[in-house]
């Protein structure tokens, strides 16, 4: 299992090292935390129907909530005002201003950490028992409102798996210390180390390489994007032949799962450079973007950079996985290219 090189000045790894030692002790916390919220939500799709979860409950702040979330977010609150012994600002879709402050009276100013949490990412493949969704937790010292993405120093991410299914991973990293999975089967508690590992291969040819589409509005837009991509880094379509896949899974999360599995070669979810009107992902469901890059895969915006995005509820973020470095090299010239025929410049 590689890991990705974090590299530092000496001032501040003298900084880092404290942060990610501290931030360390809320591990345990927080796998606990996703074993509950999966048992709450197991639970509820084995008692009631894809209708039923199905139904929505209510708009939220930049996506639509649905009656299987409402179970989630039930399982966090009452979880943390339980658990929680240090005052943290809670982030999550489904809070009134989508932060909150525990325990309370606690403020802000007085909280070490911020936590962000999606309590179920890939809610619409999961209420249907088509895929299965992912619990997601990043943890960031507490910088005030401006802590982003680039900030988070641990991460976990936990499989909600389908009725039908015995086995469900988890996976986590701490900032610089690569990261590690187990495999549990939920009928009889056993659990075992997991070993996962991006592709190596340095071509997309024959491969699962993706550009996110999922909803109506603009699709044919990133399909002729995508189309433009593929003929550059393969050239011509051969007639009868399938160059490479797509998946397009409904899940930011379970996208990064399949590169650092070694399922998927790339992914590009572009969506938030078409225009505001578009669902996009947000922080939270890319809190969890620690672990892939702990593992070796590239995570970047659509320009090669850093994500750097506010721990919010409504930024919508753009971002690009290739799982190694060479696929970036081979690709990465070809989708800008690809963008910059579209009128498409970083900020």
């Amino acid at each position: 299992m590689e890991s990705k090189t974090v590299v530092l000045d000496s001032c501040k790894l003298m900084e880092f090292r404290p942060v990610t030692t501290a931030a360390a002790y809320l591990l345990p916390i927080i796998q606990r935390l996703h074993h509950h919220i999966r048992a709450s939500v197991l639970a509820a799709c084995e008692e009631s129907s894809a209708a039923a979860l199905a139904q929505v409950d209510h708009e939220g702040h930049d996506d639509t909530i649905y009656a299987i979330d409402r179970v989630s977010e039930a399982a966090l609150i009452e979880f943390f005002e339980r658990e929680l012994t240090e005052p943290v600002v809670l982030i999550a879709e489904g809070l009134p201003t989508g932060e909150l402050v525990l325990p309370a009276p606690a403020t802000a100013a007085e909280a070490r950490w911020r936590i962000i949490i999606d309590p179920i990412d890939g809610t619409r493949g999961l209420m249907y028992q088509k895929r299965p969704g992912w619990i997601l937790t990043g943890v960031a010292p507490n910088l005030g409102p401006a802590t982003g993405l680039q900030d988070i120093v641990l991460a976990v991410q936990t499989e909600i798996p389908l009725n039908k299914q015995h086995l469900s991973d988890q996976l986590w990293a701490i900032a610089g210390q690569g990261a590690r999975a187990s495999r549990t089967n939920r009928f009889s508690g056993e659990s075992a180390p997991l070993q996962l590992s991006p592709s190596r291969a340095a071509t997309i040819a024959h491969g699962f390489a993706t550009v996110s589409r999922f909803f109506p509005g603009r699709r044919a837009e990133l399909a002729a994007l995508d189309d433009e991509l593929v003929a550059a880094a393969l050239g011509p379509i051969q007639p009868g032949k399938a160059q490479c896949f797509e998946d397009q899974y409904i899940c930011s999360a379970g996208q990064l799962y399949e590169l650092l599995a070694g399922h998927d070669r790339f992914v590009a979810d572009l969506r938030p450079l078409l225009g505001p009107e578009m669902l996009c992902s947000h922080p939270y469901d890319l809190c969890t973007e620690l672990i892939a890059r702990e593992l070796g895969v590239i995570v970047v915006d659509p320009w090669g950079r850093p994500l750097a995005a506010p721990l919010n509820v409504t930024t919508n973020v753009a971002w690009v996985g290739y799982a190694n470095p060479q696929l970036q090299t081979h690709l990465e010239p070809h989708l800008h290219s690809a963008l910059q025929n579209r009128g498409f410049v970083p900020d």
